[in-house]
């Protein structure tokens, strides 16, 4: 097989790494990729994810029998649609269906419409003054959540009137965050823990993934602003027998006769972000792809071939009993740029990435990197993801520790609470 990765972070870095792994896999091709990917497979840096037509023709030069695509704005901007129309072999959403990352108001509406457990919503504004004064009916905290896509920066839980309308200007007024932030929603502020439960489907059979936990705020103890993720971490605990049912049953199933009602067609990677309050699972969002880093984590314990049951994908043909898992735990720490998620410097080297590879069953994959003759420069705010997996959660954050203890590079920061912590947010998402 020949096949093309679409995106250029870590959460591709881990998926080509797995492919990687499978005896039929022959080449893989990546668009753009990074520094690390580039020495797994033939990177395009000059394509960028997120053009549709430079896509197509790459594809049709190259012509893989697989394209898996990683980040949600190709599949936002239609690439799936175009590969199908042509009849292509690929992974991912079309366009309808990923609205439900798109938007945040079609999936709010989406979720009340088919009676799936959500916080409940004040309103959904395109004025910034009409935003303001619903603040006066709302019960604190109140998320606010940026309806476009917004690289996981487009939600703030606040706490006060003061926080909530400066997030609305910055949103609205000072288009901080582009065309994402131009409309918004205000929901209910939800208590409990995180989880992030994602499956696979082919369009009408699925099967769930292994469950993760992701760390959205930069600082340890939950503290600071969100980012697109400081870590993940993956182990059975977090979905007891009862817990795992009770999300297929009230949230997952309900959601998949949804698509059928709307005539949706879901084919691909569904994430399903959960707050587990008092009163049972709801759901915080949909990405209509593989979360990062909960991808990084969820590689580490697969124990099956990714290029055979993502080419029964394509085909329509998913068999969830060729899933097999790793029992233990598996950790990534993302290293990140100092600043992030606000303004960073990049091209700094980065050190130790050799002797890494000494520490056994410890992979660093590649986010924001970049390679510069013989060395590996950063060149963005989450540069890398250590992962290990493990026996058990101590070994599992033992080896992940040693191995961010051996990589250096000016103005590296990254959390030393992952997988410590109850993921207890107060309801965030994106």
């Amino acid at each position: 097989m020949k096949i093309l990765v679409i995106g250029g972070g870590g959460r591709e870095h881990a998926l080509i790494w797995k492919l990687k792994q499978s005896a039929r896999v022959e080449k893989i091709w990546c668009a753009p990729g990074n520094g690390g990917i580039a020495g797994a497979a033939e990177c395009f840096p000059a394509v960028d994810a997120g053009d549709v037509p430079a896509l197509v023709a790459l594809a049709e030069r190259l012509a893989p029998d697989l394209t898996v695509v990683g980040p949600e704005a190709p599949l936002v901007a239609g690439l799936c649609d175009e590969f199908a129309r042509r009849k292509w072999p690929v992974v991912g959403p079309n366009k309808n269906a990923a609205q439900l990352e798109g938007s945040k108001v079609f999936t709010k509406l989406f979720l009340d419409r088919h009676k799936i457990p959500t916080a409940n919503l004040y309103g959904c504004f395109d004025s910034a003054a009409a935003a303001r004064e619903a603040l006066a009916r709302v019960a604190w905290p109140v998320v606010i959540k940026a309806d476009g896509l917004c690289a996981g920066k487009g939600v703030l839980v606040a706490q006060n009137r003061e926080e909530a309308e400066d997030f609305i200007t910055r949103l609205m007024e000072k288009n901080e965050l582009g065309d994402g932030g131009r409309r918004i929603i205000l929901e209910q502020g939800l208590a409990g823990d995180e989880l992030s439960f994602i499956i696979l489907s082919d369009g009408t059979r699925y099967a769930p993934l292994v469950p993760t936990r992701d760390h959205k705020r930069v600082f340890d103890d939950n503290r600071g602003p969100n980012t697109g993720g400081m870590g993940a971490y993956s182990s059975d605990e977090l979905l007891p027998p009862a817990l795992r049912q009770t999300i297929l049953s009230t949230i997952v199933e309900p959601t998949l006769r949804g698509f059928a009602a709307d005539g949706i067609h879901y084919q691909g990677f569904l994430y399903f972000g959960l707050m587990l309050t008092a009163s049972g699972p709801q759901v915080l969002e949909f990405n209509c792809r593989l979360g990062d880093p909960e991808t990084q984590a969820i590689v580490a314990r697969m124990d099956f071939d990714l290029a055979e049951v993502l080419t029964d994908v394509a085909a329509g043909k998913l068999d969830a009993g060729k899933l097999r898992w790793k029992p233990g735990t598996s950790v990534c720490v993302v290293l990140t740029a100092g600043g992030y998620p606000g303004k960073y410097e990049t091209g700094k080297r980065i050190e130790g990435l050799t002797a890494i590879t000494d520490n056994t069953g410890v992979v660093a994959f590649h986010a924001g990197t970049k390679k510069i003759g013989a060395d590996i420069v950063t060149s963005g705010g989450r540069v890398l993801g250590v992962t290990s997996a493990a026996a058990d959660m101590p070994a599992a954050l033992r080896a992940a520790y040693q191995g961010v203890g051996r990589i250096h590079f000016e103005g590296m920061h990254y959390r030393k609470d992952i997988g410590a912590s109850s993921g207890r947010q107060g309801a965030t998402g994106d």
